[in-house]
């Protein structure tokens, strides 16, 4: 004897077809994150599928990094269209600024058992971005219900707009509190960068860009000293030297430091540090091997993309 599906399961099966297909139109038309994430830009310089011979990271370098300077935070604004509307509860934050002041430890992690407190790093200002750490072992991927949340091969996490359901489990999973959802109608997107209302968002390292062979956006205009966002995915590093390339590593621009966080003067000192992990020629990969780095939450086993020095 065969009967007929109850109308709540045909209801519960229309509703969400419907909001799938709403989701998808919320998303900049014609572009498939999950198409182009998955593997090089058809128009990148050599056209190479993405692999894990390859672990993009990014170094940031703490004495560099002046409390007063934003230019990561604005480039990334412009470069993916966030709008800041003065809601911060609510504004997209795929990359913000944070500060630390130290407690005499030695390492800011606020344990003082083994130590008497008396050392320079008493009240020491230090000034850092914090942004998606791109683990390996990525929690929000862990706990995202409809795979919407992924790693690429060469490290970068992404989310496919086209399947979120904004359940909003990896913003939760997240440690770095990293993941932002996105509340408000969105106007003017750049192709480049699609999203959705009703979905999960966070940095990207600004993958259409490591595709084409260039830098991220934050990386740029850090080490070009503005962060104006003027070359916001126009293809133009604009600065004559060809330095902010994947290939070519990126220019240090040297700054003073006097260990108090505050350089106005020198916003945008060459603080982040972009490149191929894996690549023992790269630059990141000589500056890992010159200095410590740590891992924000090393106790969670994470291992990040994204390393700090000097912190």
């Amino acid at each position: 004897m065969t009967t007929n599906p109850p109308a709540n399961s045909k209801r519960r099966k229309l509703l969400a077809a419907a909001a799938a297909s709403t989701t998808a139109a919320a998303v900049a038309p014609g572009l498939r994150l999950i198409e182009w994430a998955t593997a090089a830009a058809s128009n990148a310089t050599d056209a190479q599928p993405v692999t894990d011979e390859t672990r993009w990271g990014l170094l940031i370098d703490t004495d560099k990094c002046a409390v007063d300077c934003d230019a990561c935070v604005r480039a990334c604004n412009a470069e993916h269209g966030l709008a800041v509307t003065a809601r911060p509860e609510t504004d997209p934050q795929w990359i913000r600024k944070v500060t630390l002041t130290g407690d005499g430890d030695g390492d800011n992690s606020g344990d003082n058992s083994d130590d008497d407190g008396d050392n320079e790093n008493a009240g020491r200002i230090t000034s850092l971005p914090l942004l998606c750490q791109h683990c390996e072992h990525p929690p929000c991927v862990d706990v995202c219900p409809t795979g919407a949340s992924f790693r690429r091969a060469d490290g970068i996490v992404l989310v496919d707009k086209h399947t979120c359901i904004g359940c909003r489990y990896c913003v939760i999973a997240c440690p770095y509190q990293a993941r932002a959802f996105v509340h408000e109608n969105l106007f003017a997107q750049k192709p480049w960068s699609p999203r959705g209302k009703g979905t999960v968002e966070g940095c990207t390292l600004c993958v259409h860009r490591i595709d084409q062979a260039r830098t991220p956006a934050c990386v740029e205009a850090c080490n070009r000293g503005d962060g104006d966002g003027n070359n916001a995915g126009d293809g133009d590093d604009n600065n004559g030297d060809g330095n902010n390339t994947v290939a070519e590593g990126n220019t240090r621009i040297d700054g003073d430091s006097d260990h108090t966080g505050r350089n106005p003067d020198n916003c945008g000192a060459g603080a982040l540090l972009f490149g191929d992990m894996n690549d023992p020629q790269s630059a990141i990969a000589g500056r890992l091997r010159a200095a410590p780095a740590r891992q924000l939450r090393a106790d969670l086993n994470l291992n990040t993309g994204v390393r700090y020095q000097n912190l």
